[in-house]
């Protein structure tokens, strides 16, 4: 009997659906043209979820066909019909439930026996992929979360020209990004780098790492403050062949010339005062997989000069050896700063940008990216709710309206530092207008007007928070989210020293 399967089974099936999501990315970021790829396509998403055939199709907003493309003889899709199939026995004997007849007509003799089908539930476009199998009772309703989520990878990463732009990922699965934290039963699950967003802006950010993550090529991320440099960067770690590799982060602006120095390339023993044993440098520790740079606009000349051998020459030494050593690792660097300003203030060397700068990702600001706040905010509090030990609370319409309007100086930092206080005052009930403590401007700005530049922006950030702070550094650098070294660093690059003294006089 042809039957939709009406399973209340709701287990977890992905299992260890992290590694085959990654695989599915790197492909589709090589890959041009999806149709004759879909065959090797299929042979990675059976990894995930088996089947013997898969169909994909895919609409624009008027139904038009973009995309047609199969792996067997087996029936085509059209907009809408597969937002969730399930069929359990095509061969059992005739009837069946209404709308799924003509699957049985149009395989005729064909063997298989059960289908799945689901579709994004975004109609621009539609992406519909149908799971056949020549077994019966091949799938479940507890598989159709990981079947979207497929479908999602198709959009995420099939040719622009063929698909327009990346898909929505379905309501439910909101929250798996790739490697995604997926709390279950107020369980954090790690599996990988968080990259929650929905907005075209960050689609676009994913969309280019994932395009460079399949390459060992170096990547230099920029953005402001707070926007998820780290984050990105993870990402492209984890969807690299560098991957089982070390992921080693070092922030540039947080060590003093000396110590940066040793930090990265290492020394030997007796190589400055108090170096009684030899240490290995980060570039060693990184050996394999990916090294990290965050803040790389504060490295000093001498740094720069040493980092640049490095990029071109694949080998370094460590502080006061003389032996030289080889640097297997990829490079990503990271920096809120305009670096072409600053080779152009002479602080920061041309020939070392441009090895850097091979690929560039540029982060947009949380306020350039309003359609990110939400969902950001659902996984915040989830976040935060584990942290609590306690339900993650919820947001009134008043609230989010709030959390919209708000120009975000410090991104994604400054959301997580608001929630979390909001969460506090809130006292286990919804947050509410009044709970999250907002300091900057607040609404939108008008069309057409630019933001101001990102010195300006974040020297503003600081000189406030020091005046809420009475100028107390360490309560400043614990809200900014930066060491104290870091912060001493930015007050005397913004001439902030002049006015911290004209306040305390």
């Amino acid at each position: 009997m042809l039957a939709i399967h009406e399973s209340t089974d709701r287990r977890d099936p992905q299992g260890d659906y992290f590694e085959g999501s990654l695989e599915l990315l790197r492909e589709l970021a090589v890959t041009t043209d999806v149709e004759p790829a879909l065959l090797r396509l299929s042979a990675i998403v059976g990894k995930m979820l088996p089947h013997d055939a898969l169909r994909l199709a895919c609409f624009d907003q008027r139904g038009r066909l973009l995309v047609n493309a199969s792996t067997a003889d087996v029936p085509e899709l059209t907009a809408g019909e597969t937002e969730e199939v399930i069929i359990d026995d095509l061969g059992a004997g005739p009837g069946g439930a209404s709308g799924t007849q003509h699957l049985t007509e149009r395989l005729g003799e064909d063997e298989y026996h059960s289908a799945l089908g689901v579709s994004t539930r975004s109609p621009d476009p539609l992406v519909c992929l149908a799971f056949w199998s020549k077994r019966p009772l091949a799938f479940n309703r507890a598989q159709v979360p990981l079947a979207r989520w497929i479908a999602y990878h198709f959009g995420l990463g099939a040719s622009p020209k063929d698909l327009g732009r990346a898909i929505h990922p379905p309501d439910e699965e909101r929250a798996r990004r790739v490697g995604a934290v997926v709390p279950r039963g107020g369980e954090r699950v790690p599996s990988g780098p968080r990259v929650v967003g929905e907005s075209a802006e960050w689609r676009d950010v994913l969309r280019r790492a994932t395009q460079v993550a399949a390459t060992d090529t170096t990547v230099l991320i920029t953005g402001e403050s707070g926007t998820g440099k780290e984050v990105v960067a993870r990402f492209i770690h984890a969807a690299s062949a560098r991957k089982d590799g070390p992921f080693v982060g070092l922030n540039c602006a947080a060590l003093p010339e000396q110590l940066l120095e040793s930090e990265l390339f290492g020394h030997e023993r007796g190589a400055f005062t108090g170096a009684h044993q030899a240490k290995p440098g980060h570039i060693e520790l990184a050996a394999g997989g990916v090294l990290f740079l965050d803040e790389v606009s504060e490295m000093s000349k001498a740094a720069q000069a040493k980092l640049l051998r490095v990029l071109q020459e694949r080998e370094f030494q460590r502080v006061g050896g003389t032996r030289t050593l080889k640097a297997d690792i990829r490079v990503i660097a990271a920096t809120n700063r305009d670096l072409r300003q600053a080779v152009q203030r002479g602080e920061f060397r041309e020939d070392l940008l441009y090895r850097l700068e091979v690929f560039d990702i540029v982060i947009p600001p949380l306020r350039e990216r309003r359609a990110d706040i939400v969902p950001l905010t659902d996984a915040l509090l989830r976040d935060i709710a584990v942290a609590f030990r306690r339900p993650a609370p919820g947001v009134t319409r008043d609230a989010r309206d709030v959390l919209l309007r708000h120009d975000w100086p410090g991104n994604v930092r400054e959301l997580r530092n608001a929630l979390e206080r909001a969460a506090i005052l809130a006292g286990g009930g919804p947050i509410q207008p009044d709970h999250p403590v907002l300091h900057g401007s607040v609404g939108v700005r008008p069309p057409g007007e630019s933001p101001t530049d990102l010195n300006t922006m974040e020297r503003g950030t600081i000189l406030q928070v020091l005046r809420e702070t009475r100028w107390n550094k360490s309560k400043a650098a614990a809200r900014l989210g930066l060491s104290r070294m870091q912060l001493y660093g930015r007050m005397r690059k913004y001439s902030l020293d002049g006015a911290a003294a004209a306040v305390t006089a």
